[in-house]
């Protein structure tokens, strides 16, 4: 059976990652293709979704790292623009847990330049559901092209976003305001607890969940690293466990739950409209395997996701557990 396509509409970035240099007084960086929805898209892929990639993509070097990667994943670029501006570059820092802190490079970058001719021809009529956010929603010019791409695929597709909150380069504030708008549009808001935070600080789980529901969106689902996540479906509640895994970094962890999720869901014929049918035993299986994504995301260095033959593996030893 074939699954129904995803449509992933969003930035591209180098991830650039310090390593050992190698003399005194060099800084050596290694760079890997990232930017949260390129990640998912290549997810989705892996995982044997059909994936299509709306995407401004340069023609300069980091351009070129992309492509290769995106189509070597099987991500459909027929779509892509080809951009005369840069790549958007962003360097990461490592903790000890694995958790990256970044420097963003983006400014007059190819990622937010969209115009709404260039998304005017794009065809929405095999697209189950388009997933869209992190800055492509907030940085502009470009940001409220992409908004209205979003409510003219809202028609007949699934909409799925993740903000993706990026203090450093948009104040929460800009997502803030945007949000009520976004959850009117989507039928399922993923987050990660920090990003819950900067949206809405000290606020508890369940009162985002009621306060983004009655803003329109039917499904939250708020992914807490190693704790697992919580899914809200209409307000009926559920926690799901993470499962256990060797973490090296957590770099791309959230964008593969989301193409998790989505995959789950397209194949069990949930995706397309307005999720009138799923229920949250749904959810709750979708989540337990976007979870092992996750998981085996975190394995391995920077943005690599699985591919669908890893799922089908035995789990390794159990180490540090992460979500």
């Amino acid at each position: 059976m074939r699954l129904p396509l995803v449509t992933v509409l969003g930035e591209c970035v180098a991830d650039a990652f310090t390593v050992p240099a190698p003399m005194p007084g060099e800084l050596a960086l290694r760079v890997l293709p990232g930017g949260g929805p390129a990640n998912t898209a290549v997810a989705l892929a892996r995982l044997g979704t059909p994936s299509r990639f709306l995407a401004r993509l340069s023609d300069d070097v980091f351009g070129r790292l992309f492509r290769g990667h995106l189509e070597a994943s099987g991500v459909d670029l027929s779509a892509a623009v080809r951009a005369p501006e840069p790549s958007t570059l962003a360097v990461a820092e490592l903790d000890a847990e694995g958790r990256a802190a970044y420097s963003f490079h983006a400014q007059g970058t190819a990622d937010w330049q969209w115009t709404a001719d260039e998304l005017a021809g794009a065809d929405l009529t095999s697209t189950a559901c388009l997933h869209s956010g992190s800055l492509a929603l907030v940085r502009e010019p470009g940001g409220a092209v992409v908004e209205d791409f979003l409510a003219r695929a809202s028609v007949t597709a699934t909409i799925s976003i993740d903000p993706n909150v990026r203090p450093l380069l948009v104040a929460p504030e800009v997502y803030r305001e945007r949000l009520p708008h976004w959850c009117a549009l989507a039928d399922i808001l993923r987050l990660s607890e920090d990003d819950l935070e900067l949206l809405l600080p000290g606020c508890t789980i369940e009162r985002a969940c009621d306060t983004w529901h009655a803003a329109g969106v039917p499904l939250v689902v708020i992914t807490r690293g190693e704790r697992g996540a919580v899914a809200s479906l209409n307000g009926e509640r559920a926690a799901v466990p993470a499962p256990t895994a060797d973490v090296v970094d957590t770099v791309g962890a959230g964008d593969s739950f989301t193409a998790g999720l989505l995959h789950h869901l397209g194949d069990k014929g949930l995706l397309g409209g307005r999720l009138t049918d799923l229920r949250v035993d749904d959810v709750v299986d979708a989540c337990a395997f976007a979870s092992r994504v996750a998981a085996l995301t975190c394995g391995v260095v920077g943005p690599n996701p699985p591919w669908a033959r890893q799922l089908r593996m035995p789990a390794p030893a159990a180490g540090r557990t992460a979500g």
